[in-house]
């Protein structure tokens, strides 16, 4: 069934073509046929930071880490997910904040800049009008058990940044931080989100209530003193994360039962030069009430030179393709998007028949290690990547903006693709599409 009206705002035309007819290229596979419709979000601002003896930074609401729309909510309703609030890096920050790295982060190449570190993750309730207008329904930041806020800071595990304020003074760590990016709505009104530090899986209660967070085995000792229940939960492995690559990729199976958790990219395992080369990130599939993992398989990432519009400046390495969204349209058959910055791509993923990943590579007892694999030694060791089948490749289809990271189903042929703005520390503002296929694909 529709959800929206065919007034909106929907084609555009660009030599002589109407804008998101998706054209399959010469020598390129082809792809379902579908159009893009604007959906048009209120001004969300969040706050003006003046950077001492540096520039003003105007920040609005980044709400598109994580959209979800379950099939027995309300017409038009959706959720979404911020992340940890505005950051910015420190590698290169004049260009933002007019200051240099020796000036605003200690000389720290890879901490990162906080221009609000009390801000608050918080889920976004939003309906879509029929006239394409998205309107705030109901806002539900995240606290602790104690009723006090949580925040998006650091925790103290060895791969999160440093934190350091706009005043360029260090920022203590946070045992209760979360770096939010994904998120699924249960029948009764709660929330499970996926997170990047721990990596880990945190339960919401209806009401914003953070219960409990899921972590890999052995990294709960670091967080003491959190807000909410820790518990070791997840496989080890995991807490080998590459810097900013958790798992920001969810979905919850039709019948509630399961939840699939995808890490943005390769771990770093046993080091940082293994995750930038592999294309191999790690998918689990849990029971949601015991939190026990049912099965662990391998997500082969596209090459970075599929990414045609991210291809034009400097020269991409695998780790900078990431898995930004995951949804379940069946029993065990996930959507899963796939982006750069510029081009975004969406596969069908179907773990039914799938090869489960051998016990070694679950474990970390494997030497070779996954992440050290060559793809010529997938069949000799029993790696077998899940095939992938592409439904949408934003290269090959106009209207859609960059760093899309939320994506919900609306029907079986029907999407909404919502973007991240990076609460606009460089002048973007979240951005919501419509995207509708000829046919049914999502089936």
């Amino acid at each position: 069934m529709r959800l929206l009206s065919v007034l909106r705002l929907s084609v555009l035309f660009l030599a002589g073509l109407p804008l998101g007819i998706l054209l399959p290229a010469m020598g390129q596979e082809a792809l379902p046929a579908a159009r893009v419709e604007i959906l048009t979000l209120p001004p969300l601002p969040l706050a003006r930071v003046d950077i001492p003896h540096g520039k003003t930074l105007d920040l609005n609401v980044g709400l598109g880490s994580g959209v979800f729309r379950a099939a027995s909510d309300p017409e038009g309703v959706i959720w979404a997910i911020t992340d940890r609030g505005p950051n910015i890096d420190c590698k290169k920050p004049k260009d933002i904040t007019g200051r240099g790295t020796k000036e605003i982060c200690q000389g720290d190449k890879n901490g990162k800049i906080f221009p609000l570190p009390a801000f608050i993750p918080t889920l976004y309730k939003l309906r879509i009008g029929a006239d394409g207008k998205v309107e705030v329904l109901e806002t539900l930041p995240l606290k602790g058990r104690s009723g006090k806020a949580i925040t998006g800071l650091p925790n103290d595990l060895e791969s999160t940044e440093a934190a350091f304020s706009v005043a360029g003074k260090p920022i203590g760590k946070d045992p209760s931080g979360l770096d939010t990016e994904a998120l699924v709505r249960l029948p009764d009104g709660s929330f499970w989100v996926g997170e990047e530090y721990g990596p880990s899986l945190v339960e919401v209660g209806p009401d914003g209530t953070v219960r409990r967070r899921l972590v890999p085995e052995g990294v709960a000792a670091r967080l003491k003193g959190a807000d909410y229940e820790v518990v070791a939960g997840l496989p080890a492995i995991l807490a080998a994360r590459d810097l900013n690559h958790g798992i920001e990729s969810l979905a919850l199976s039709p019948d509630g039962a399961f939840l699939y958790a995808l890490m943005q990219g390769a771990l770093a395992n046993p080091d940082t030069a293994a995750a930038e080369r592999s294309p191999l990130a790690r998918l689990i599939k849990l029971d949601r009430k015991t939190g026990a993992v049912v099965g662990s398989y391998a997500y082969g990432a596209s090459a970075p030179s599929a990414f045609k519009a991210d291809a034009t400046g400097k020269k991409q390495d695998q780790s900078d393709v990431k898995m930004s969204e995951m949804v379940a349209v069946g029993p065990d058959r996930l959507l899963v998007l796939e982006r750069i910055d510029k081009t975004t791509k969406l596969f069908l993923v179907d773990l039914a028949g799938a090869t489960p990943l051998p016990a070694d590579f679950t474990t970390g007892a494997a030497h070779p290690t996954l992440e050290q694999l060559a793809p010529g030694d997938f069949a000799r060791v029993g790696v077998v990547p899940l095939a992938k089948t592409p439904i949408l490749d934003s290269d090959r289809l106009n209207g859609l903006p960059a760093k899309i990271e939320g994506v919900a189903v609306l029907s079986d042929r029907e999407l909404v693709l919502v973007s991240d703005s990076d609460f606009g520390i460089k002048g973007d503002t979240t951005q919501m599409r419509r995207v509708l296929f000829e046919a049914p694909v999502l089936k």
